[in-house]
């Protein structure tokens, strides 16, 4: 039996959604986040030395981070390639702009939806009223010269793939990479809103519409991403 380390309003969320499109039989081992920091308890420390979720475990195997844990599921369950490219030929297309996004999105779309959710944070906690101007300084420098700049250059690609396509990032029909893509998007539209780019708009009313996505929301819990 396969085990799903869970941790609410978290990356693991699109572990449970694989499962559920490759109709996988699956344990789930439910953690709550600490409501004063919002990060994960000390239990999951027991499961992976880090801390962190999701971790899977099957067949011995204790496995981290979503993408390889994506990964993994894809290779040794979806026998029939309905989530994934066929591995051959490895130039294909679809297999180049799958790995792409299967990669991209934690590697390079995540890093800025980070830094907005950090300098957020920043500009509403509690602070003594004389480092207030210059906390708030700090945070509007770091948003207008580097984070803003950067979330619209990656948002506007994003827009402008699925633009190309039919409405799924790795060519015509929906994969894992979608799933993995998730995240980045559901996190820009909290974090920023997506009235710019109807196209990721439109990706995500197509994958909440998904029955496997509501059976993960209804097995994990609600998933509500903090805005800061």
């Amino acid at each position: 039996m396969i085990t799903v380390h869970h941790l609410e309003n978290s990356r693991s969320q699109r572990v449970l959604w694989l499962l559920e499109e490759l109709a996988l039989p699956y344990q789930l081992v439910r953690y709550a986040r600490d409501p004063a920091t919002m990060l994960a308890p000390a239990a999951l420390r027991a499961v992976h030395p880090l801390g962190k979720s999701p971790v899977l475990v099957d067949d011995g195997h204790t496995l981290a981070e979503s993408g390889a844990i994506l990964e993994y599921l894809v290779e040794r369950y979806d026998t029939g390639h309905a989530l994934s490219p066929t591995p051959l030929p490895v130039d294909s297309p679809e297999r180049l702009q799958y790995r792409y996004w299967m990669h991209y999105a934690e590697g390079s779309a995540m890093p800025p939806l980070l830094l907005s959710l950090v300098f957020a944070r920043i500009r509403a906690a509690k602070k003594p009223f004389f480092v207030r101007p210059i906390a708030e300084n700090i945070v509007k420098r770091a948003m207008a010269g580097f984070v803003g700049p950067q979330l619209k250059l990656h948002l506007d690609w994003m827009e402008q793939s699925l633009a190309r396509g039919v409405g799924w990032f790795a060519g015509e029909r929906f994969t894992a990479a979608d799933i993995q893509m998730s995240f980045p998007v559901e996190a820009a539209a909290v974090r920023g809103g997506l009235e710019a780019h109807p196209n990721l708009a439109a990706f995500l009313q197509r994958i909440h519409a998904r029955p496997a996505y509501q059976r993960a929301l209804a097995k994990g819990g609600p998933f509500a991403l903090s805005a800061g």
